[in-house]
């Protein structure tokens, strides 16, 4: 808990600074909210979920103007977005599959390495896939990070098919009797194949080899680029199989409130948090943790 409000401290200073300084002043109720507003969205909220939020606490701050609480009511606010969903990882005990699909330049290869140190520590047996082949940059990368962990890697050749890759992995991942399968995928493809499709095409893959895999799609979103991410999460959003959010380079942002338009617009969990570069730096999600760093 005190590492993550460590990590939101500057989105926490901005929003509680406002905070603190409409109540300062002797402003009526509709004028503070006018302000709340205005910290919603400087920290990155975004308009709609800001709005929605805004709405429900005029109608429920109705018999008070107090700061701690209007502030309480707004914690209840944001962590009913979260808990619409279970931020639990899904697994299956006989083996289980994770996608990672995202843009180039989020932190997607550097989050499949967080989460495979997470599951190794746990004690589990890991594989991961250099499914990216379109990006030798990529490829070397998860070798580098494989080598730093001692976790195995399957890869291919520079433009190999990714989906043929994918293949040749499950079928050392069944056959080793791996428990963890990590697959990192291309964020742009340098061909005039259609991203989705060829991600559509690893996941039947994955899904005629291993019954009920995958067993998560994690898009990895950089939560330093705020309202933007929101806009890439939309365009992932056509692929059909996503599951949850793995938000990286949340340490430092002023932008820590993206997470909640982020939830409360695709209407998917957030599973894990990165919170540094460190193969440790990263957090399954709470949301109440999340929401009294981010408030307290």
């Amino acid at each position: 808990m005190a590492l993550l409000k460590d990590k939101l401290s500057r989105t926490r200073k901005i929003f509680n600074d406002k905070i603190k300084e409409a109540f300062k002043s002797p402003k009526k109720r509709e004028d503070i909210l006018n302000d709340l507003m205005e910290s919603l969205l400087l920290t990155d909220f975004g308009i709609a979920a800001s709005e929605k939020i805004i709405s429900n606490l005029k109608e429920k701050s109705k018999k008070t103007d107090s700061f701690p609480a209007v502030k309480q009511l707004l914690a209840d606010e944001i962590n009913g977005i979260f808990s619409k969903f279970s931020s639990k990882l899904n697994t299956n005990p006989s083996g289980t599959v994770v996608m990672f699909v995202g843009t180039n330049g989020g932190g997607k290869t550097t989050s499949l390495a967080k989460t495979a140190y997470h599951f190794k520590k746990k004690g589990e047996k890991v594989l991961m896939v250099a499914a990216d082949t379109f990006r030798a940059a990529a490829q070397e990368q998860l070798s580098e990070w494989g080598k730093k962990l001692n976790i195995p890697v399957i890869k291919s050749s520079y433009g190999s098919d990714p989906a043929a890759v994918t293949y040749d992995a499950i079928q050392s991942f069944k056959a080793k009797q791996y428990q963890i399968l990590l697959i990192d995928t291309a964020g742009r493809l340098h061909t005039n194949i259609n991203l989705m499709s060829e991600l559509e095409k690893i996941k039947k893959i994955i899904a005629r080899e291993i019954q009920g895999a995958p067993h998560e799609v994690l898009l990895v979103l950089d939560a330093s680029i705020g309202q933007n991410a929101l806009h890439q999460a939309k365009e992932f959003s056509k692929f059909s199989g996503l599951t949850g959010i793995f938000l990286s380079k949340l340490d430092g942002t002023a932008k820590g409130g993206s997470v909640i338009s982020i939830v409360d617009e695709l209407d998917l969990p957030i599973k894990l948090i990165g919170i540094g570069e460190n193969e440790k730096d990263m957090l399954e999600f709470s949301p109440q943790e999340f929401t009294q760093a981010l408030l307290s």
